[in-house]
C-alpha cells in the first residue's frame, strides 16, 4: 500500500506532535521543555495547512507558536531558572500518570470509534475574511473580543504571579 503525500505528511505531523509531547512532559529541563512545546504546536499548524484551514494555521502559529511560546521562554530567561533541572518523578506520580494516561487514551479512542463519520457531498463555502475580521473585533452575540480580552488579562496576571513567586524564591534562597 503506498502512501501518497497528504498522507505521508499527516502521518508525519502526527508522529512528530506525539514524539515532542512526551519530551514537552518528560524533560527534566524547562527550557528544553518550552522548545518541545514549540514544534508541537507547529506540527499542529502543519495539520491545518494539510485540512486547507489556512486562517486556523496561520492563527496556530502566530498565536500560540509565536506569541505564548516566545512569552514562556521569556519568562523562564527573565526569572534566570534557564539551568534548572526537575527532579526525578516517583513512582507513586509515574503510576497515577499512567493509569490517567490509559483511561484518557481509552475514552477518547471508545469515542472515536463509536462515532458514524459520514462524507459530506456539500461543497465547501467560500469564507470572506471580511466576516472574520468583523467577528473577531464584534462585542456582539457572535463577536471574540470580550473572550481574547479576558484570556490576555489572564495571561498578563499569570506571569506577573510566576514572576513575581519566582522572585520571591530567589530572595529566600539568598537569605538562607
Amino acid at each position: 500500500m503506498m502512501l501518497t503525500a497528504s498522507q505521508f505528511m499527516f502521518y508525519f505531523f502526527a508522529l512528530a506532535i506525539v514524539i515532542f509531547s512526551i519530551l514537552t512532559v518528560t524533560s527534566q529541563r524547562i527550557l528544553r521543555a518550552a522548545t518541545y512545546l514549540l514544534f508541537v504546536l507547529i506540527s499542529t499548524a502543519g495539520i491545518y495547512f494539510l485540512l486547507n484551514y489556512q486562517f486556523l494555521a496561520a492563527v496556530q502559529i502566530t498565536l500560540y507558536a509565536g506569541g505564548i511560546v516566545v512569552l514562556i521562554i521569556f519568562s523562564i530567561l527573565l526569572t534566570s531558572h534557564v539551568g534548572v533541572k526537575f527532579d526525578m518523578v516517583g513512582w507513586k506520580k509515574r503510576l497515577a500518570t499512567g493509569i490517567a494516561v490509559a483511561i484518557g487514551a481509552i475514552l477518547v479512542i471508545t469515542t472515536i470509534l463509536q462515532y458514524q463519520f459520514e462524507a459530506s457531498t456539500e461543497a465547501a463555502r467560500a469564507v470572506e475574511m471580511r466576516w472574520i475580521g468583523l467577528s473577531l473585533l464584534s462585542y456582539e452575540k457572535e463577536g471574540f473580543v470580550l473572550p481574547f480580552e479576558v484570556i490576555s488579562i489572564l495571561l498578563l496576571a499569570s506571569m506577573i504571579g510566576a514572576i513575581i513567586i519566582a522572585r520571591k524564591e530567589e530572595k529566600n534562597e539568598s537569605n538562607n
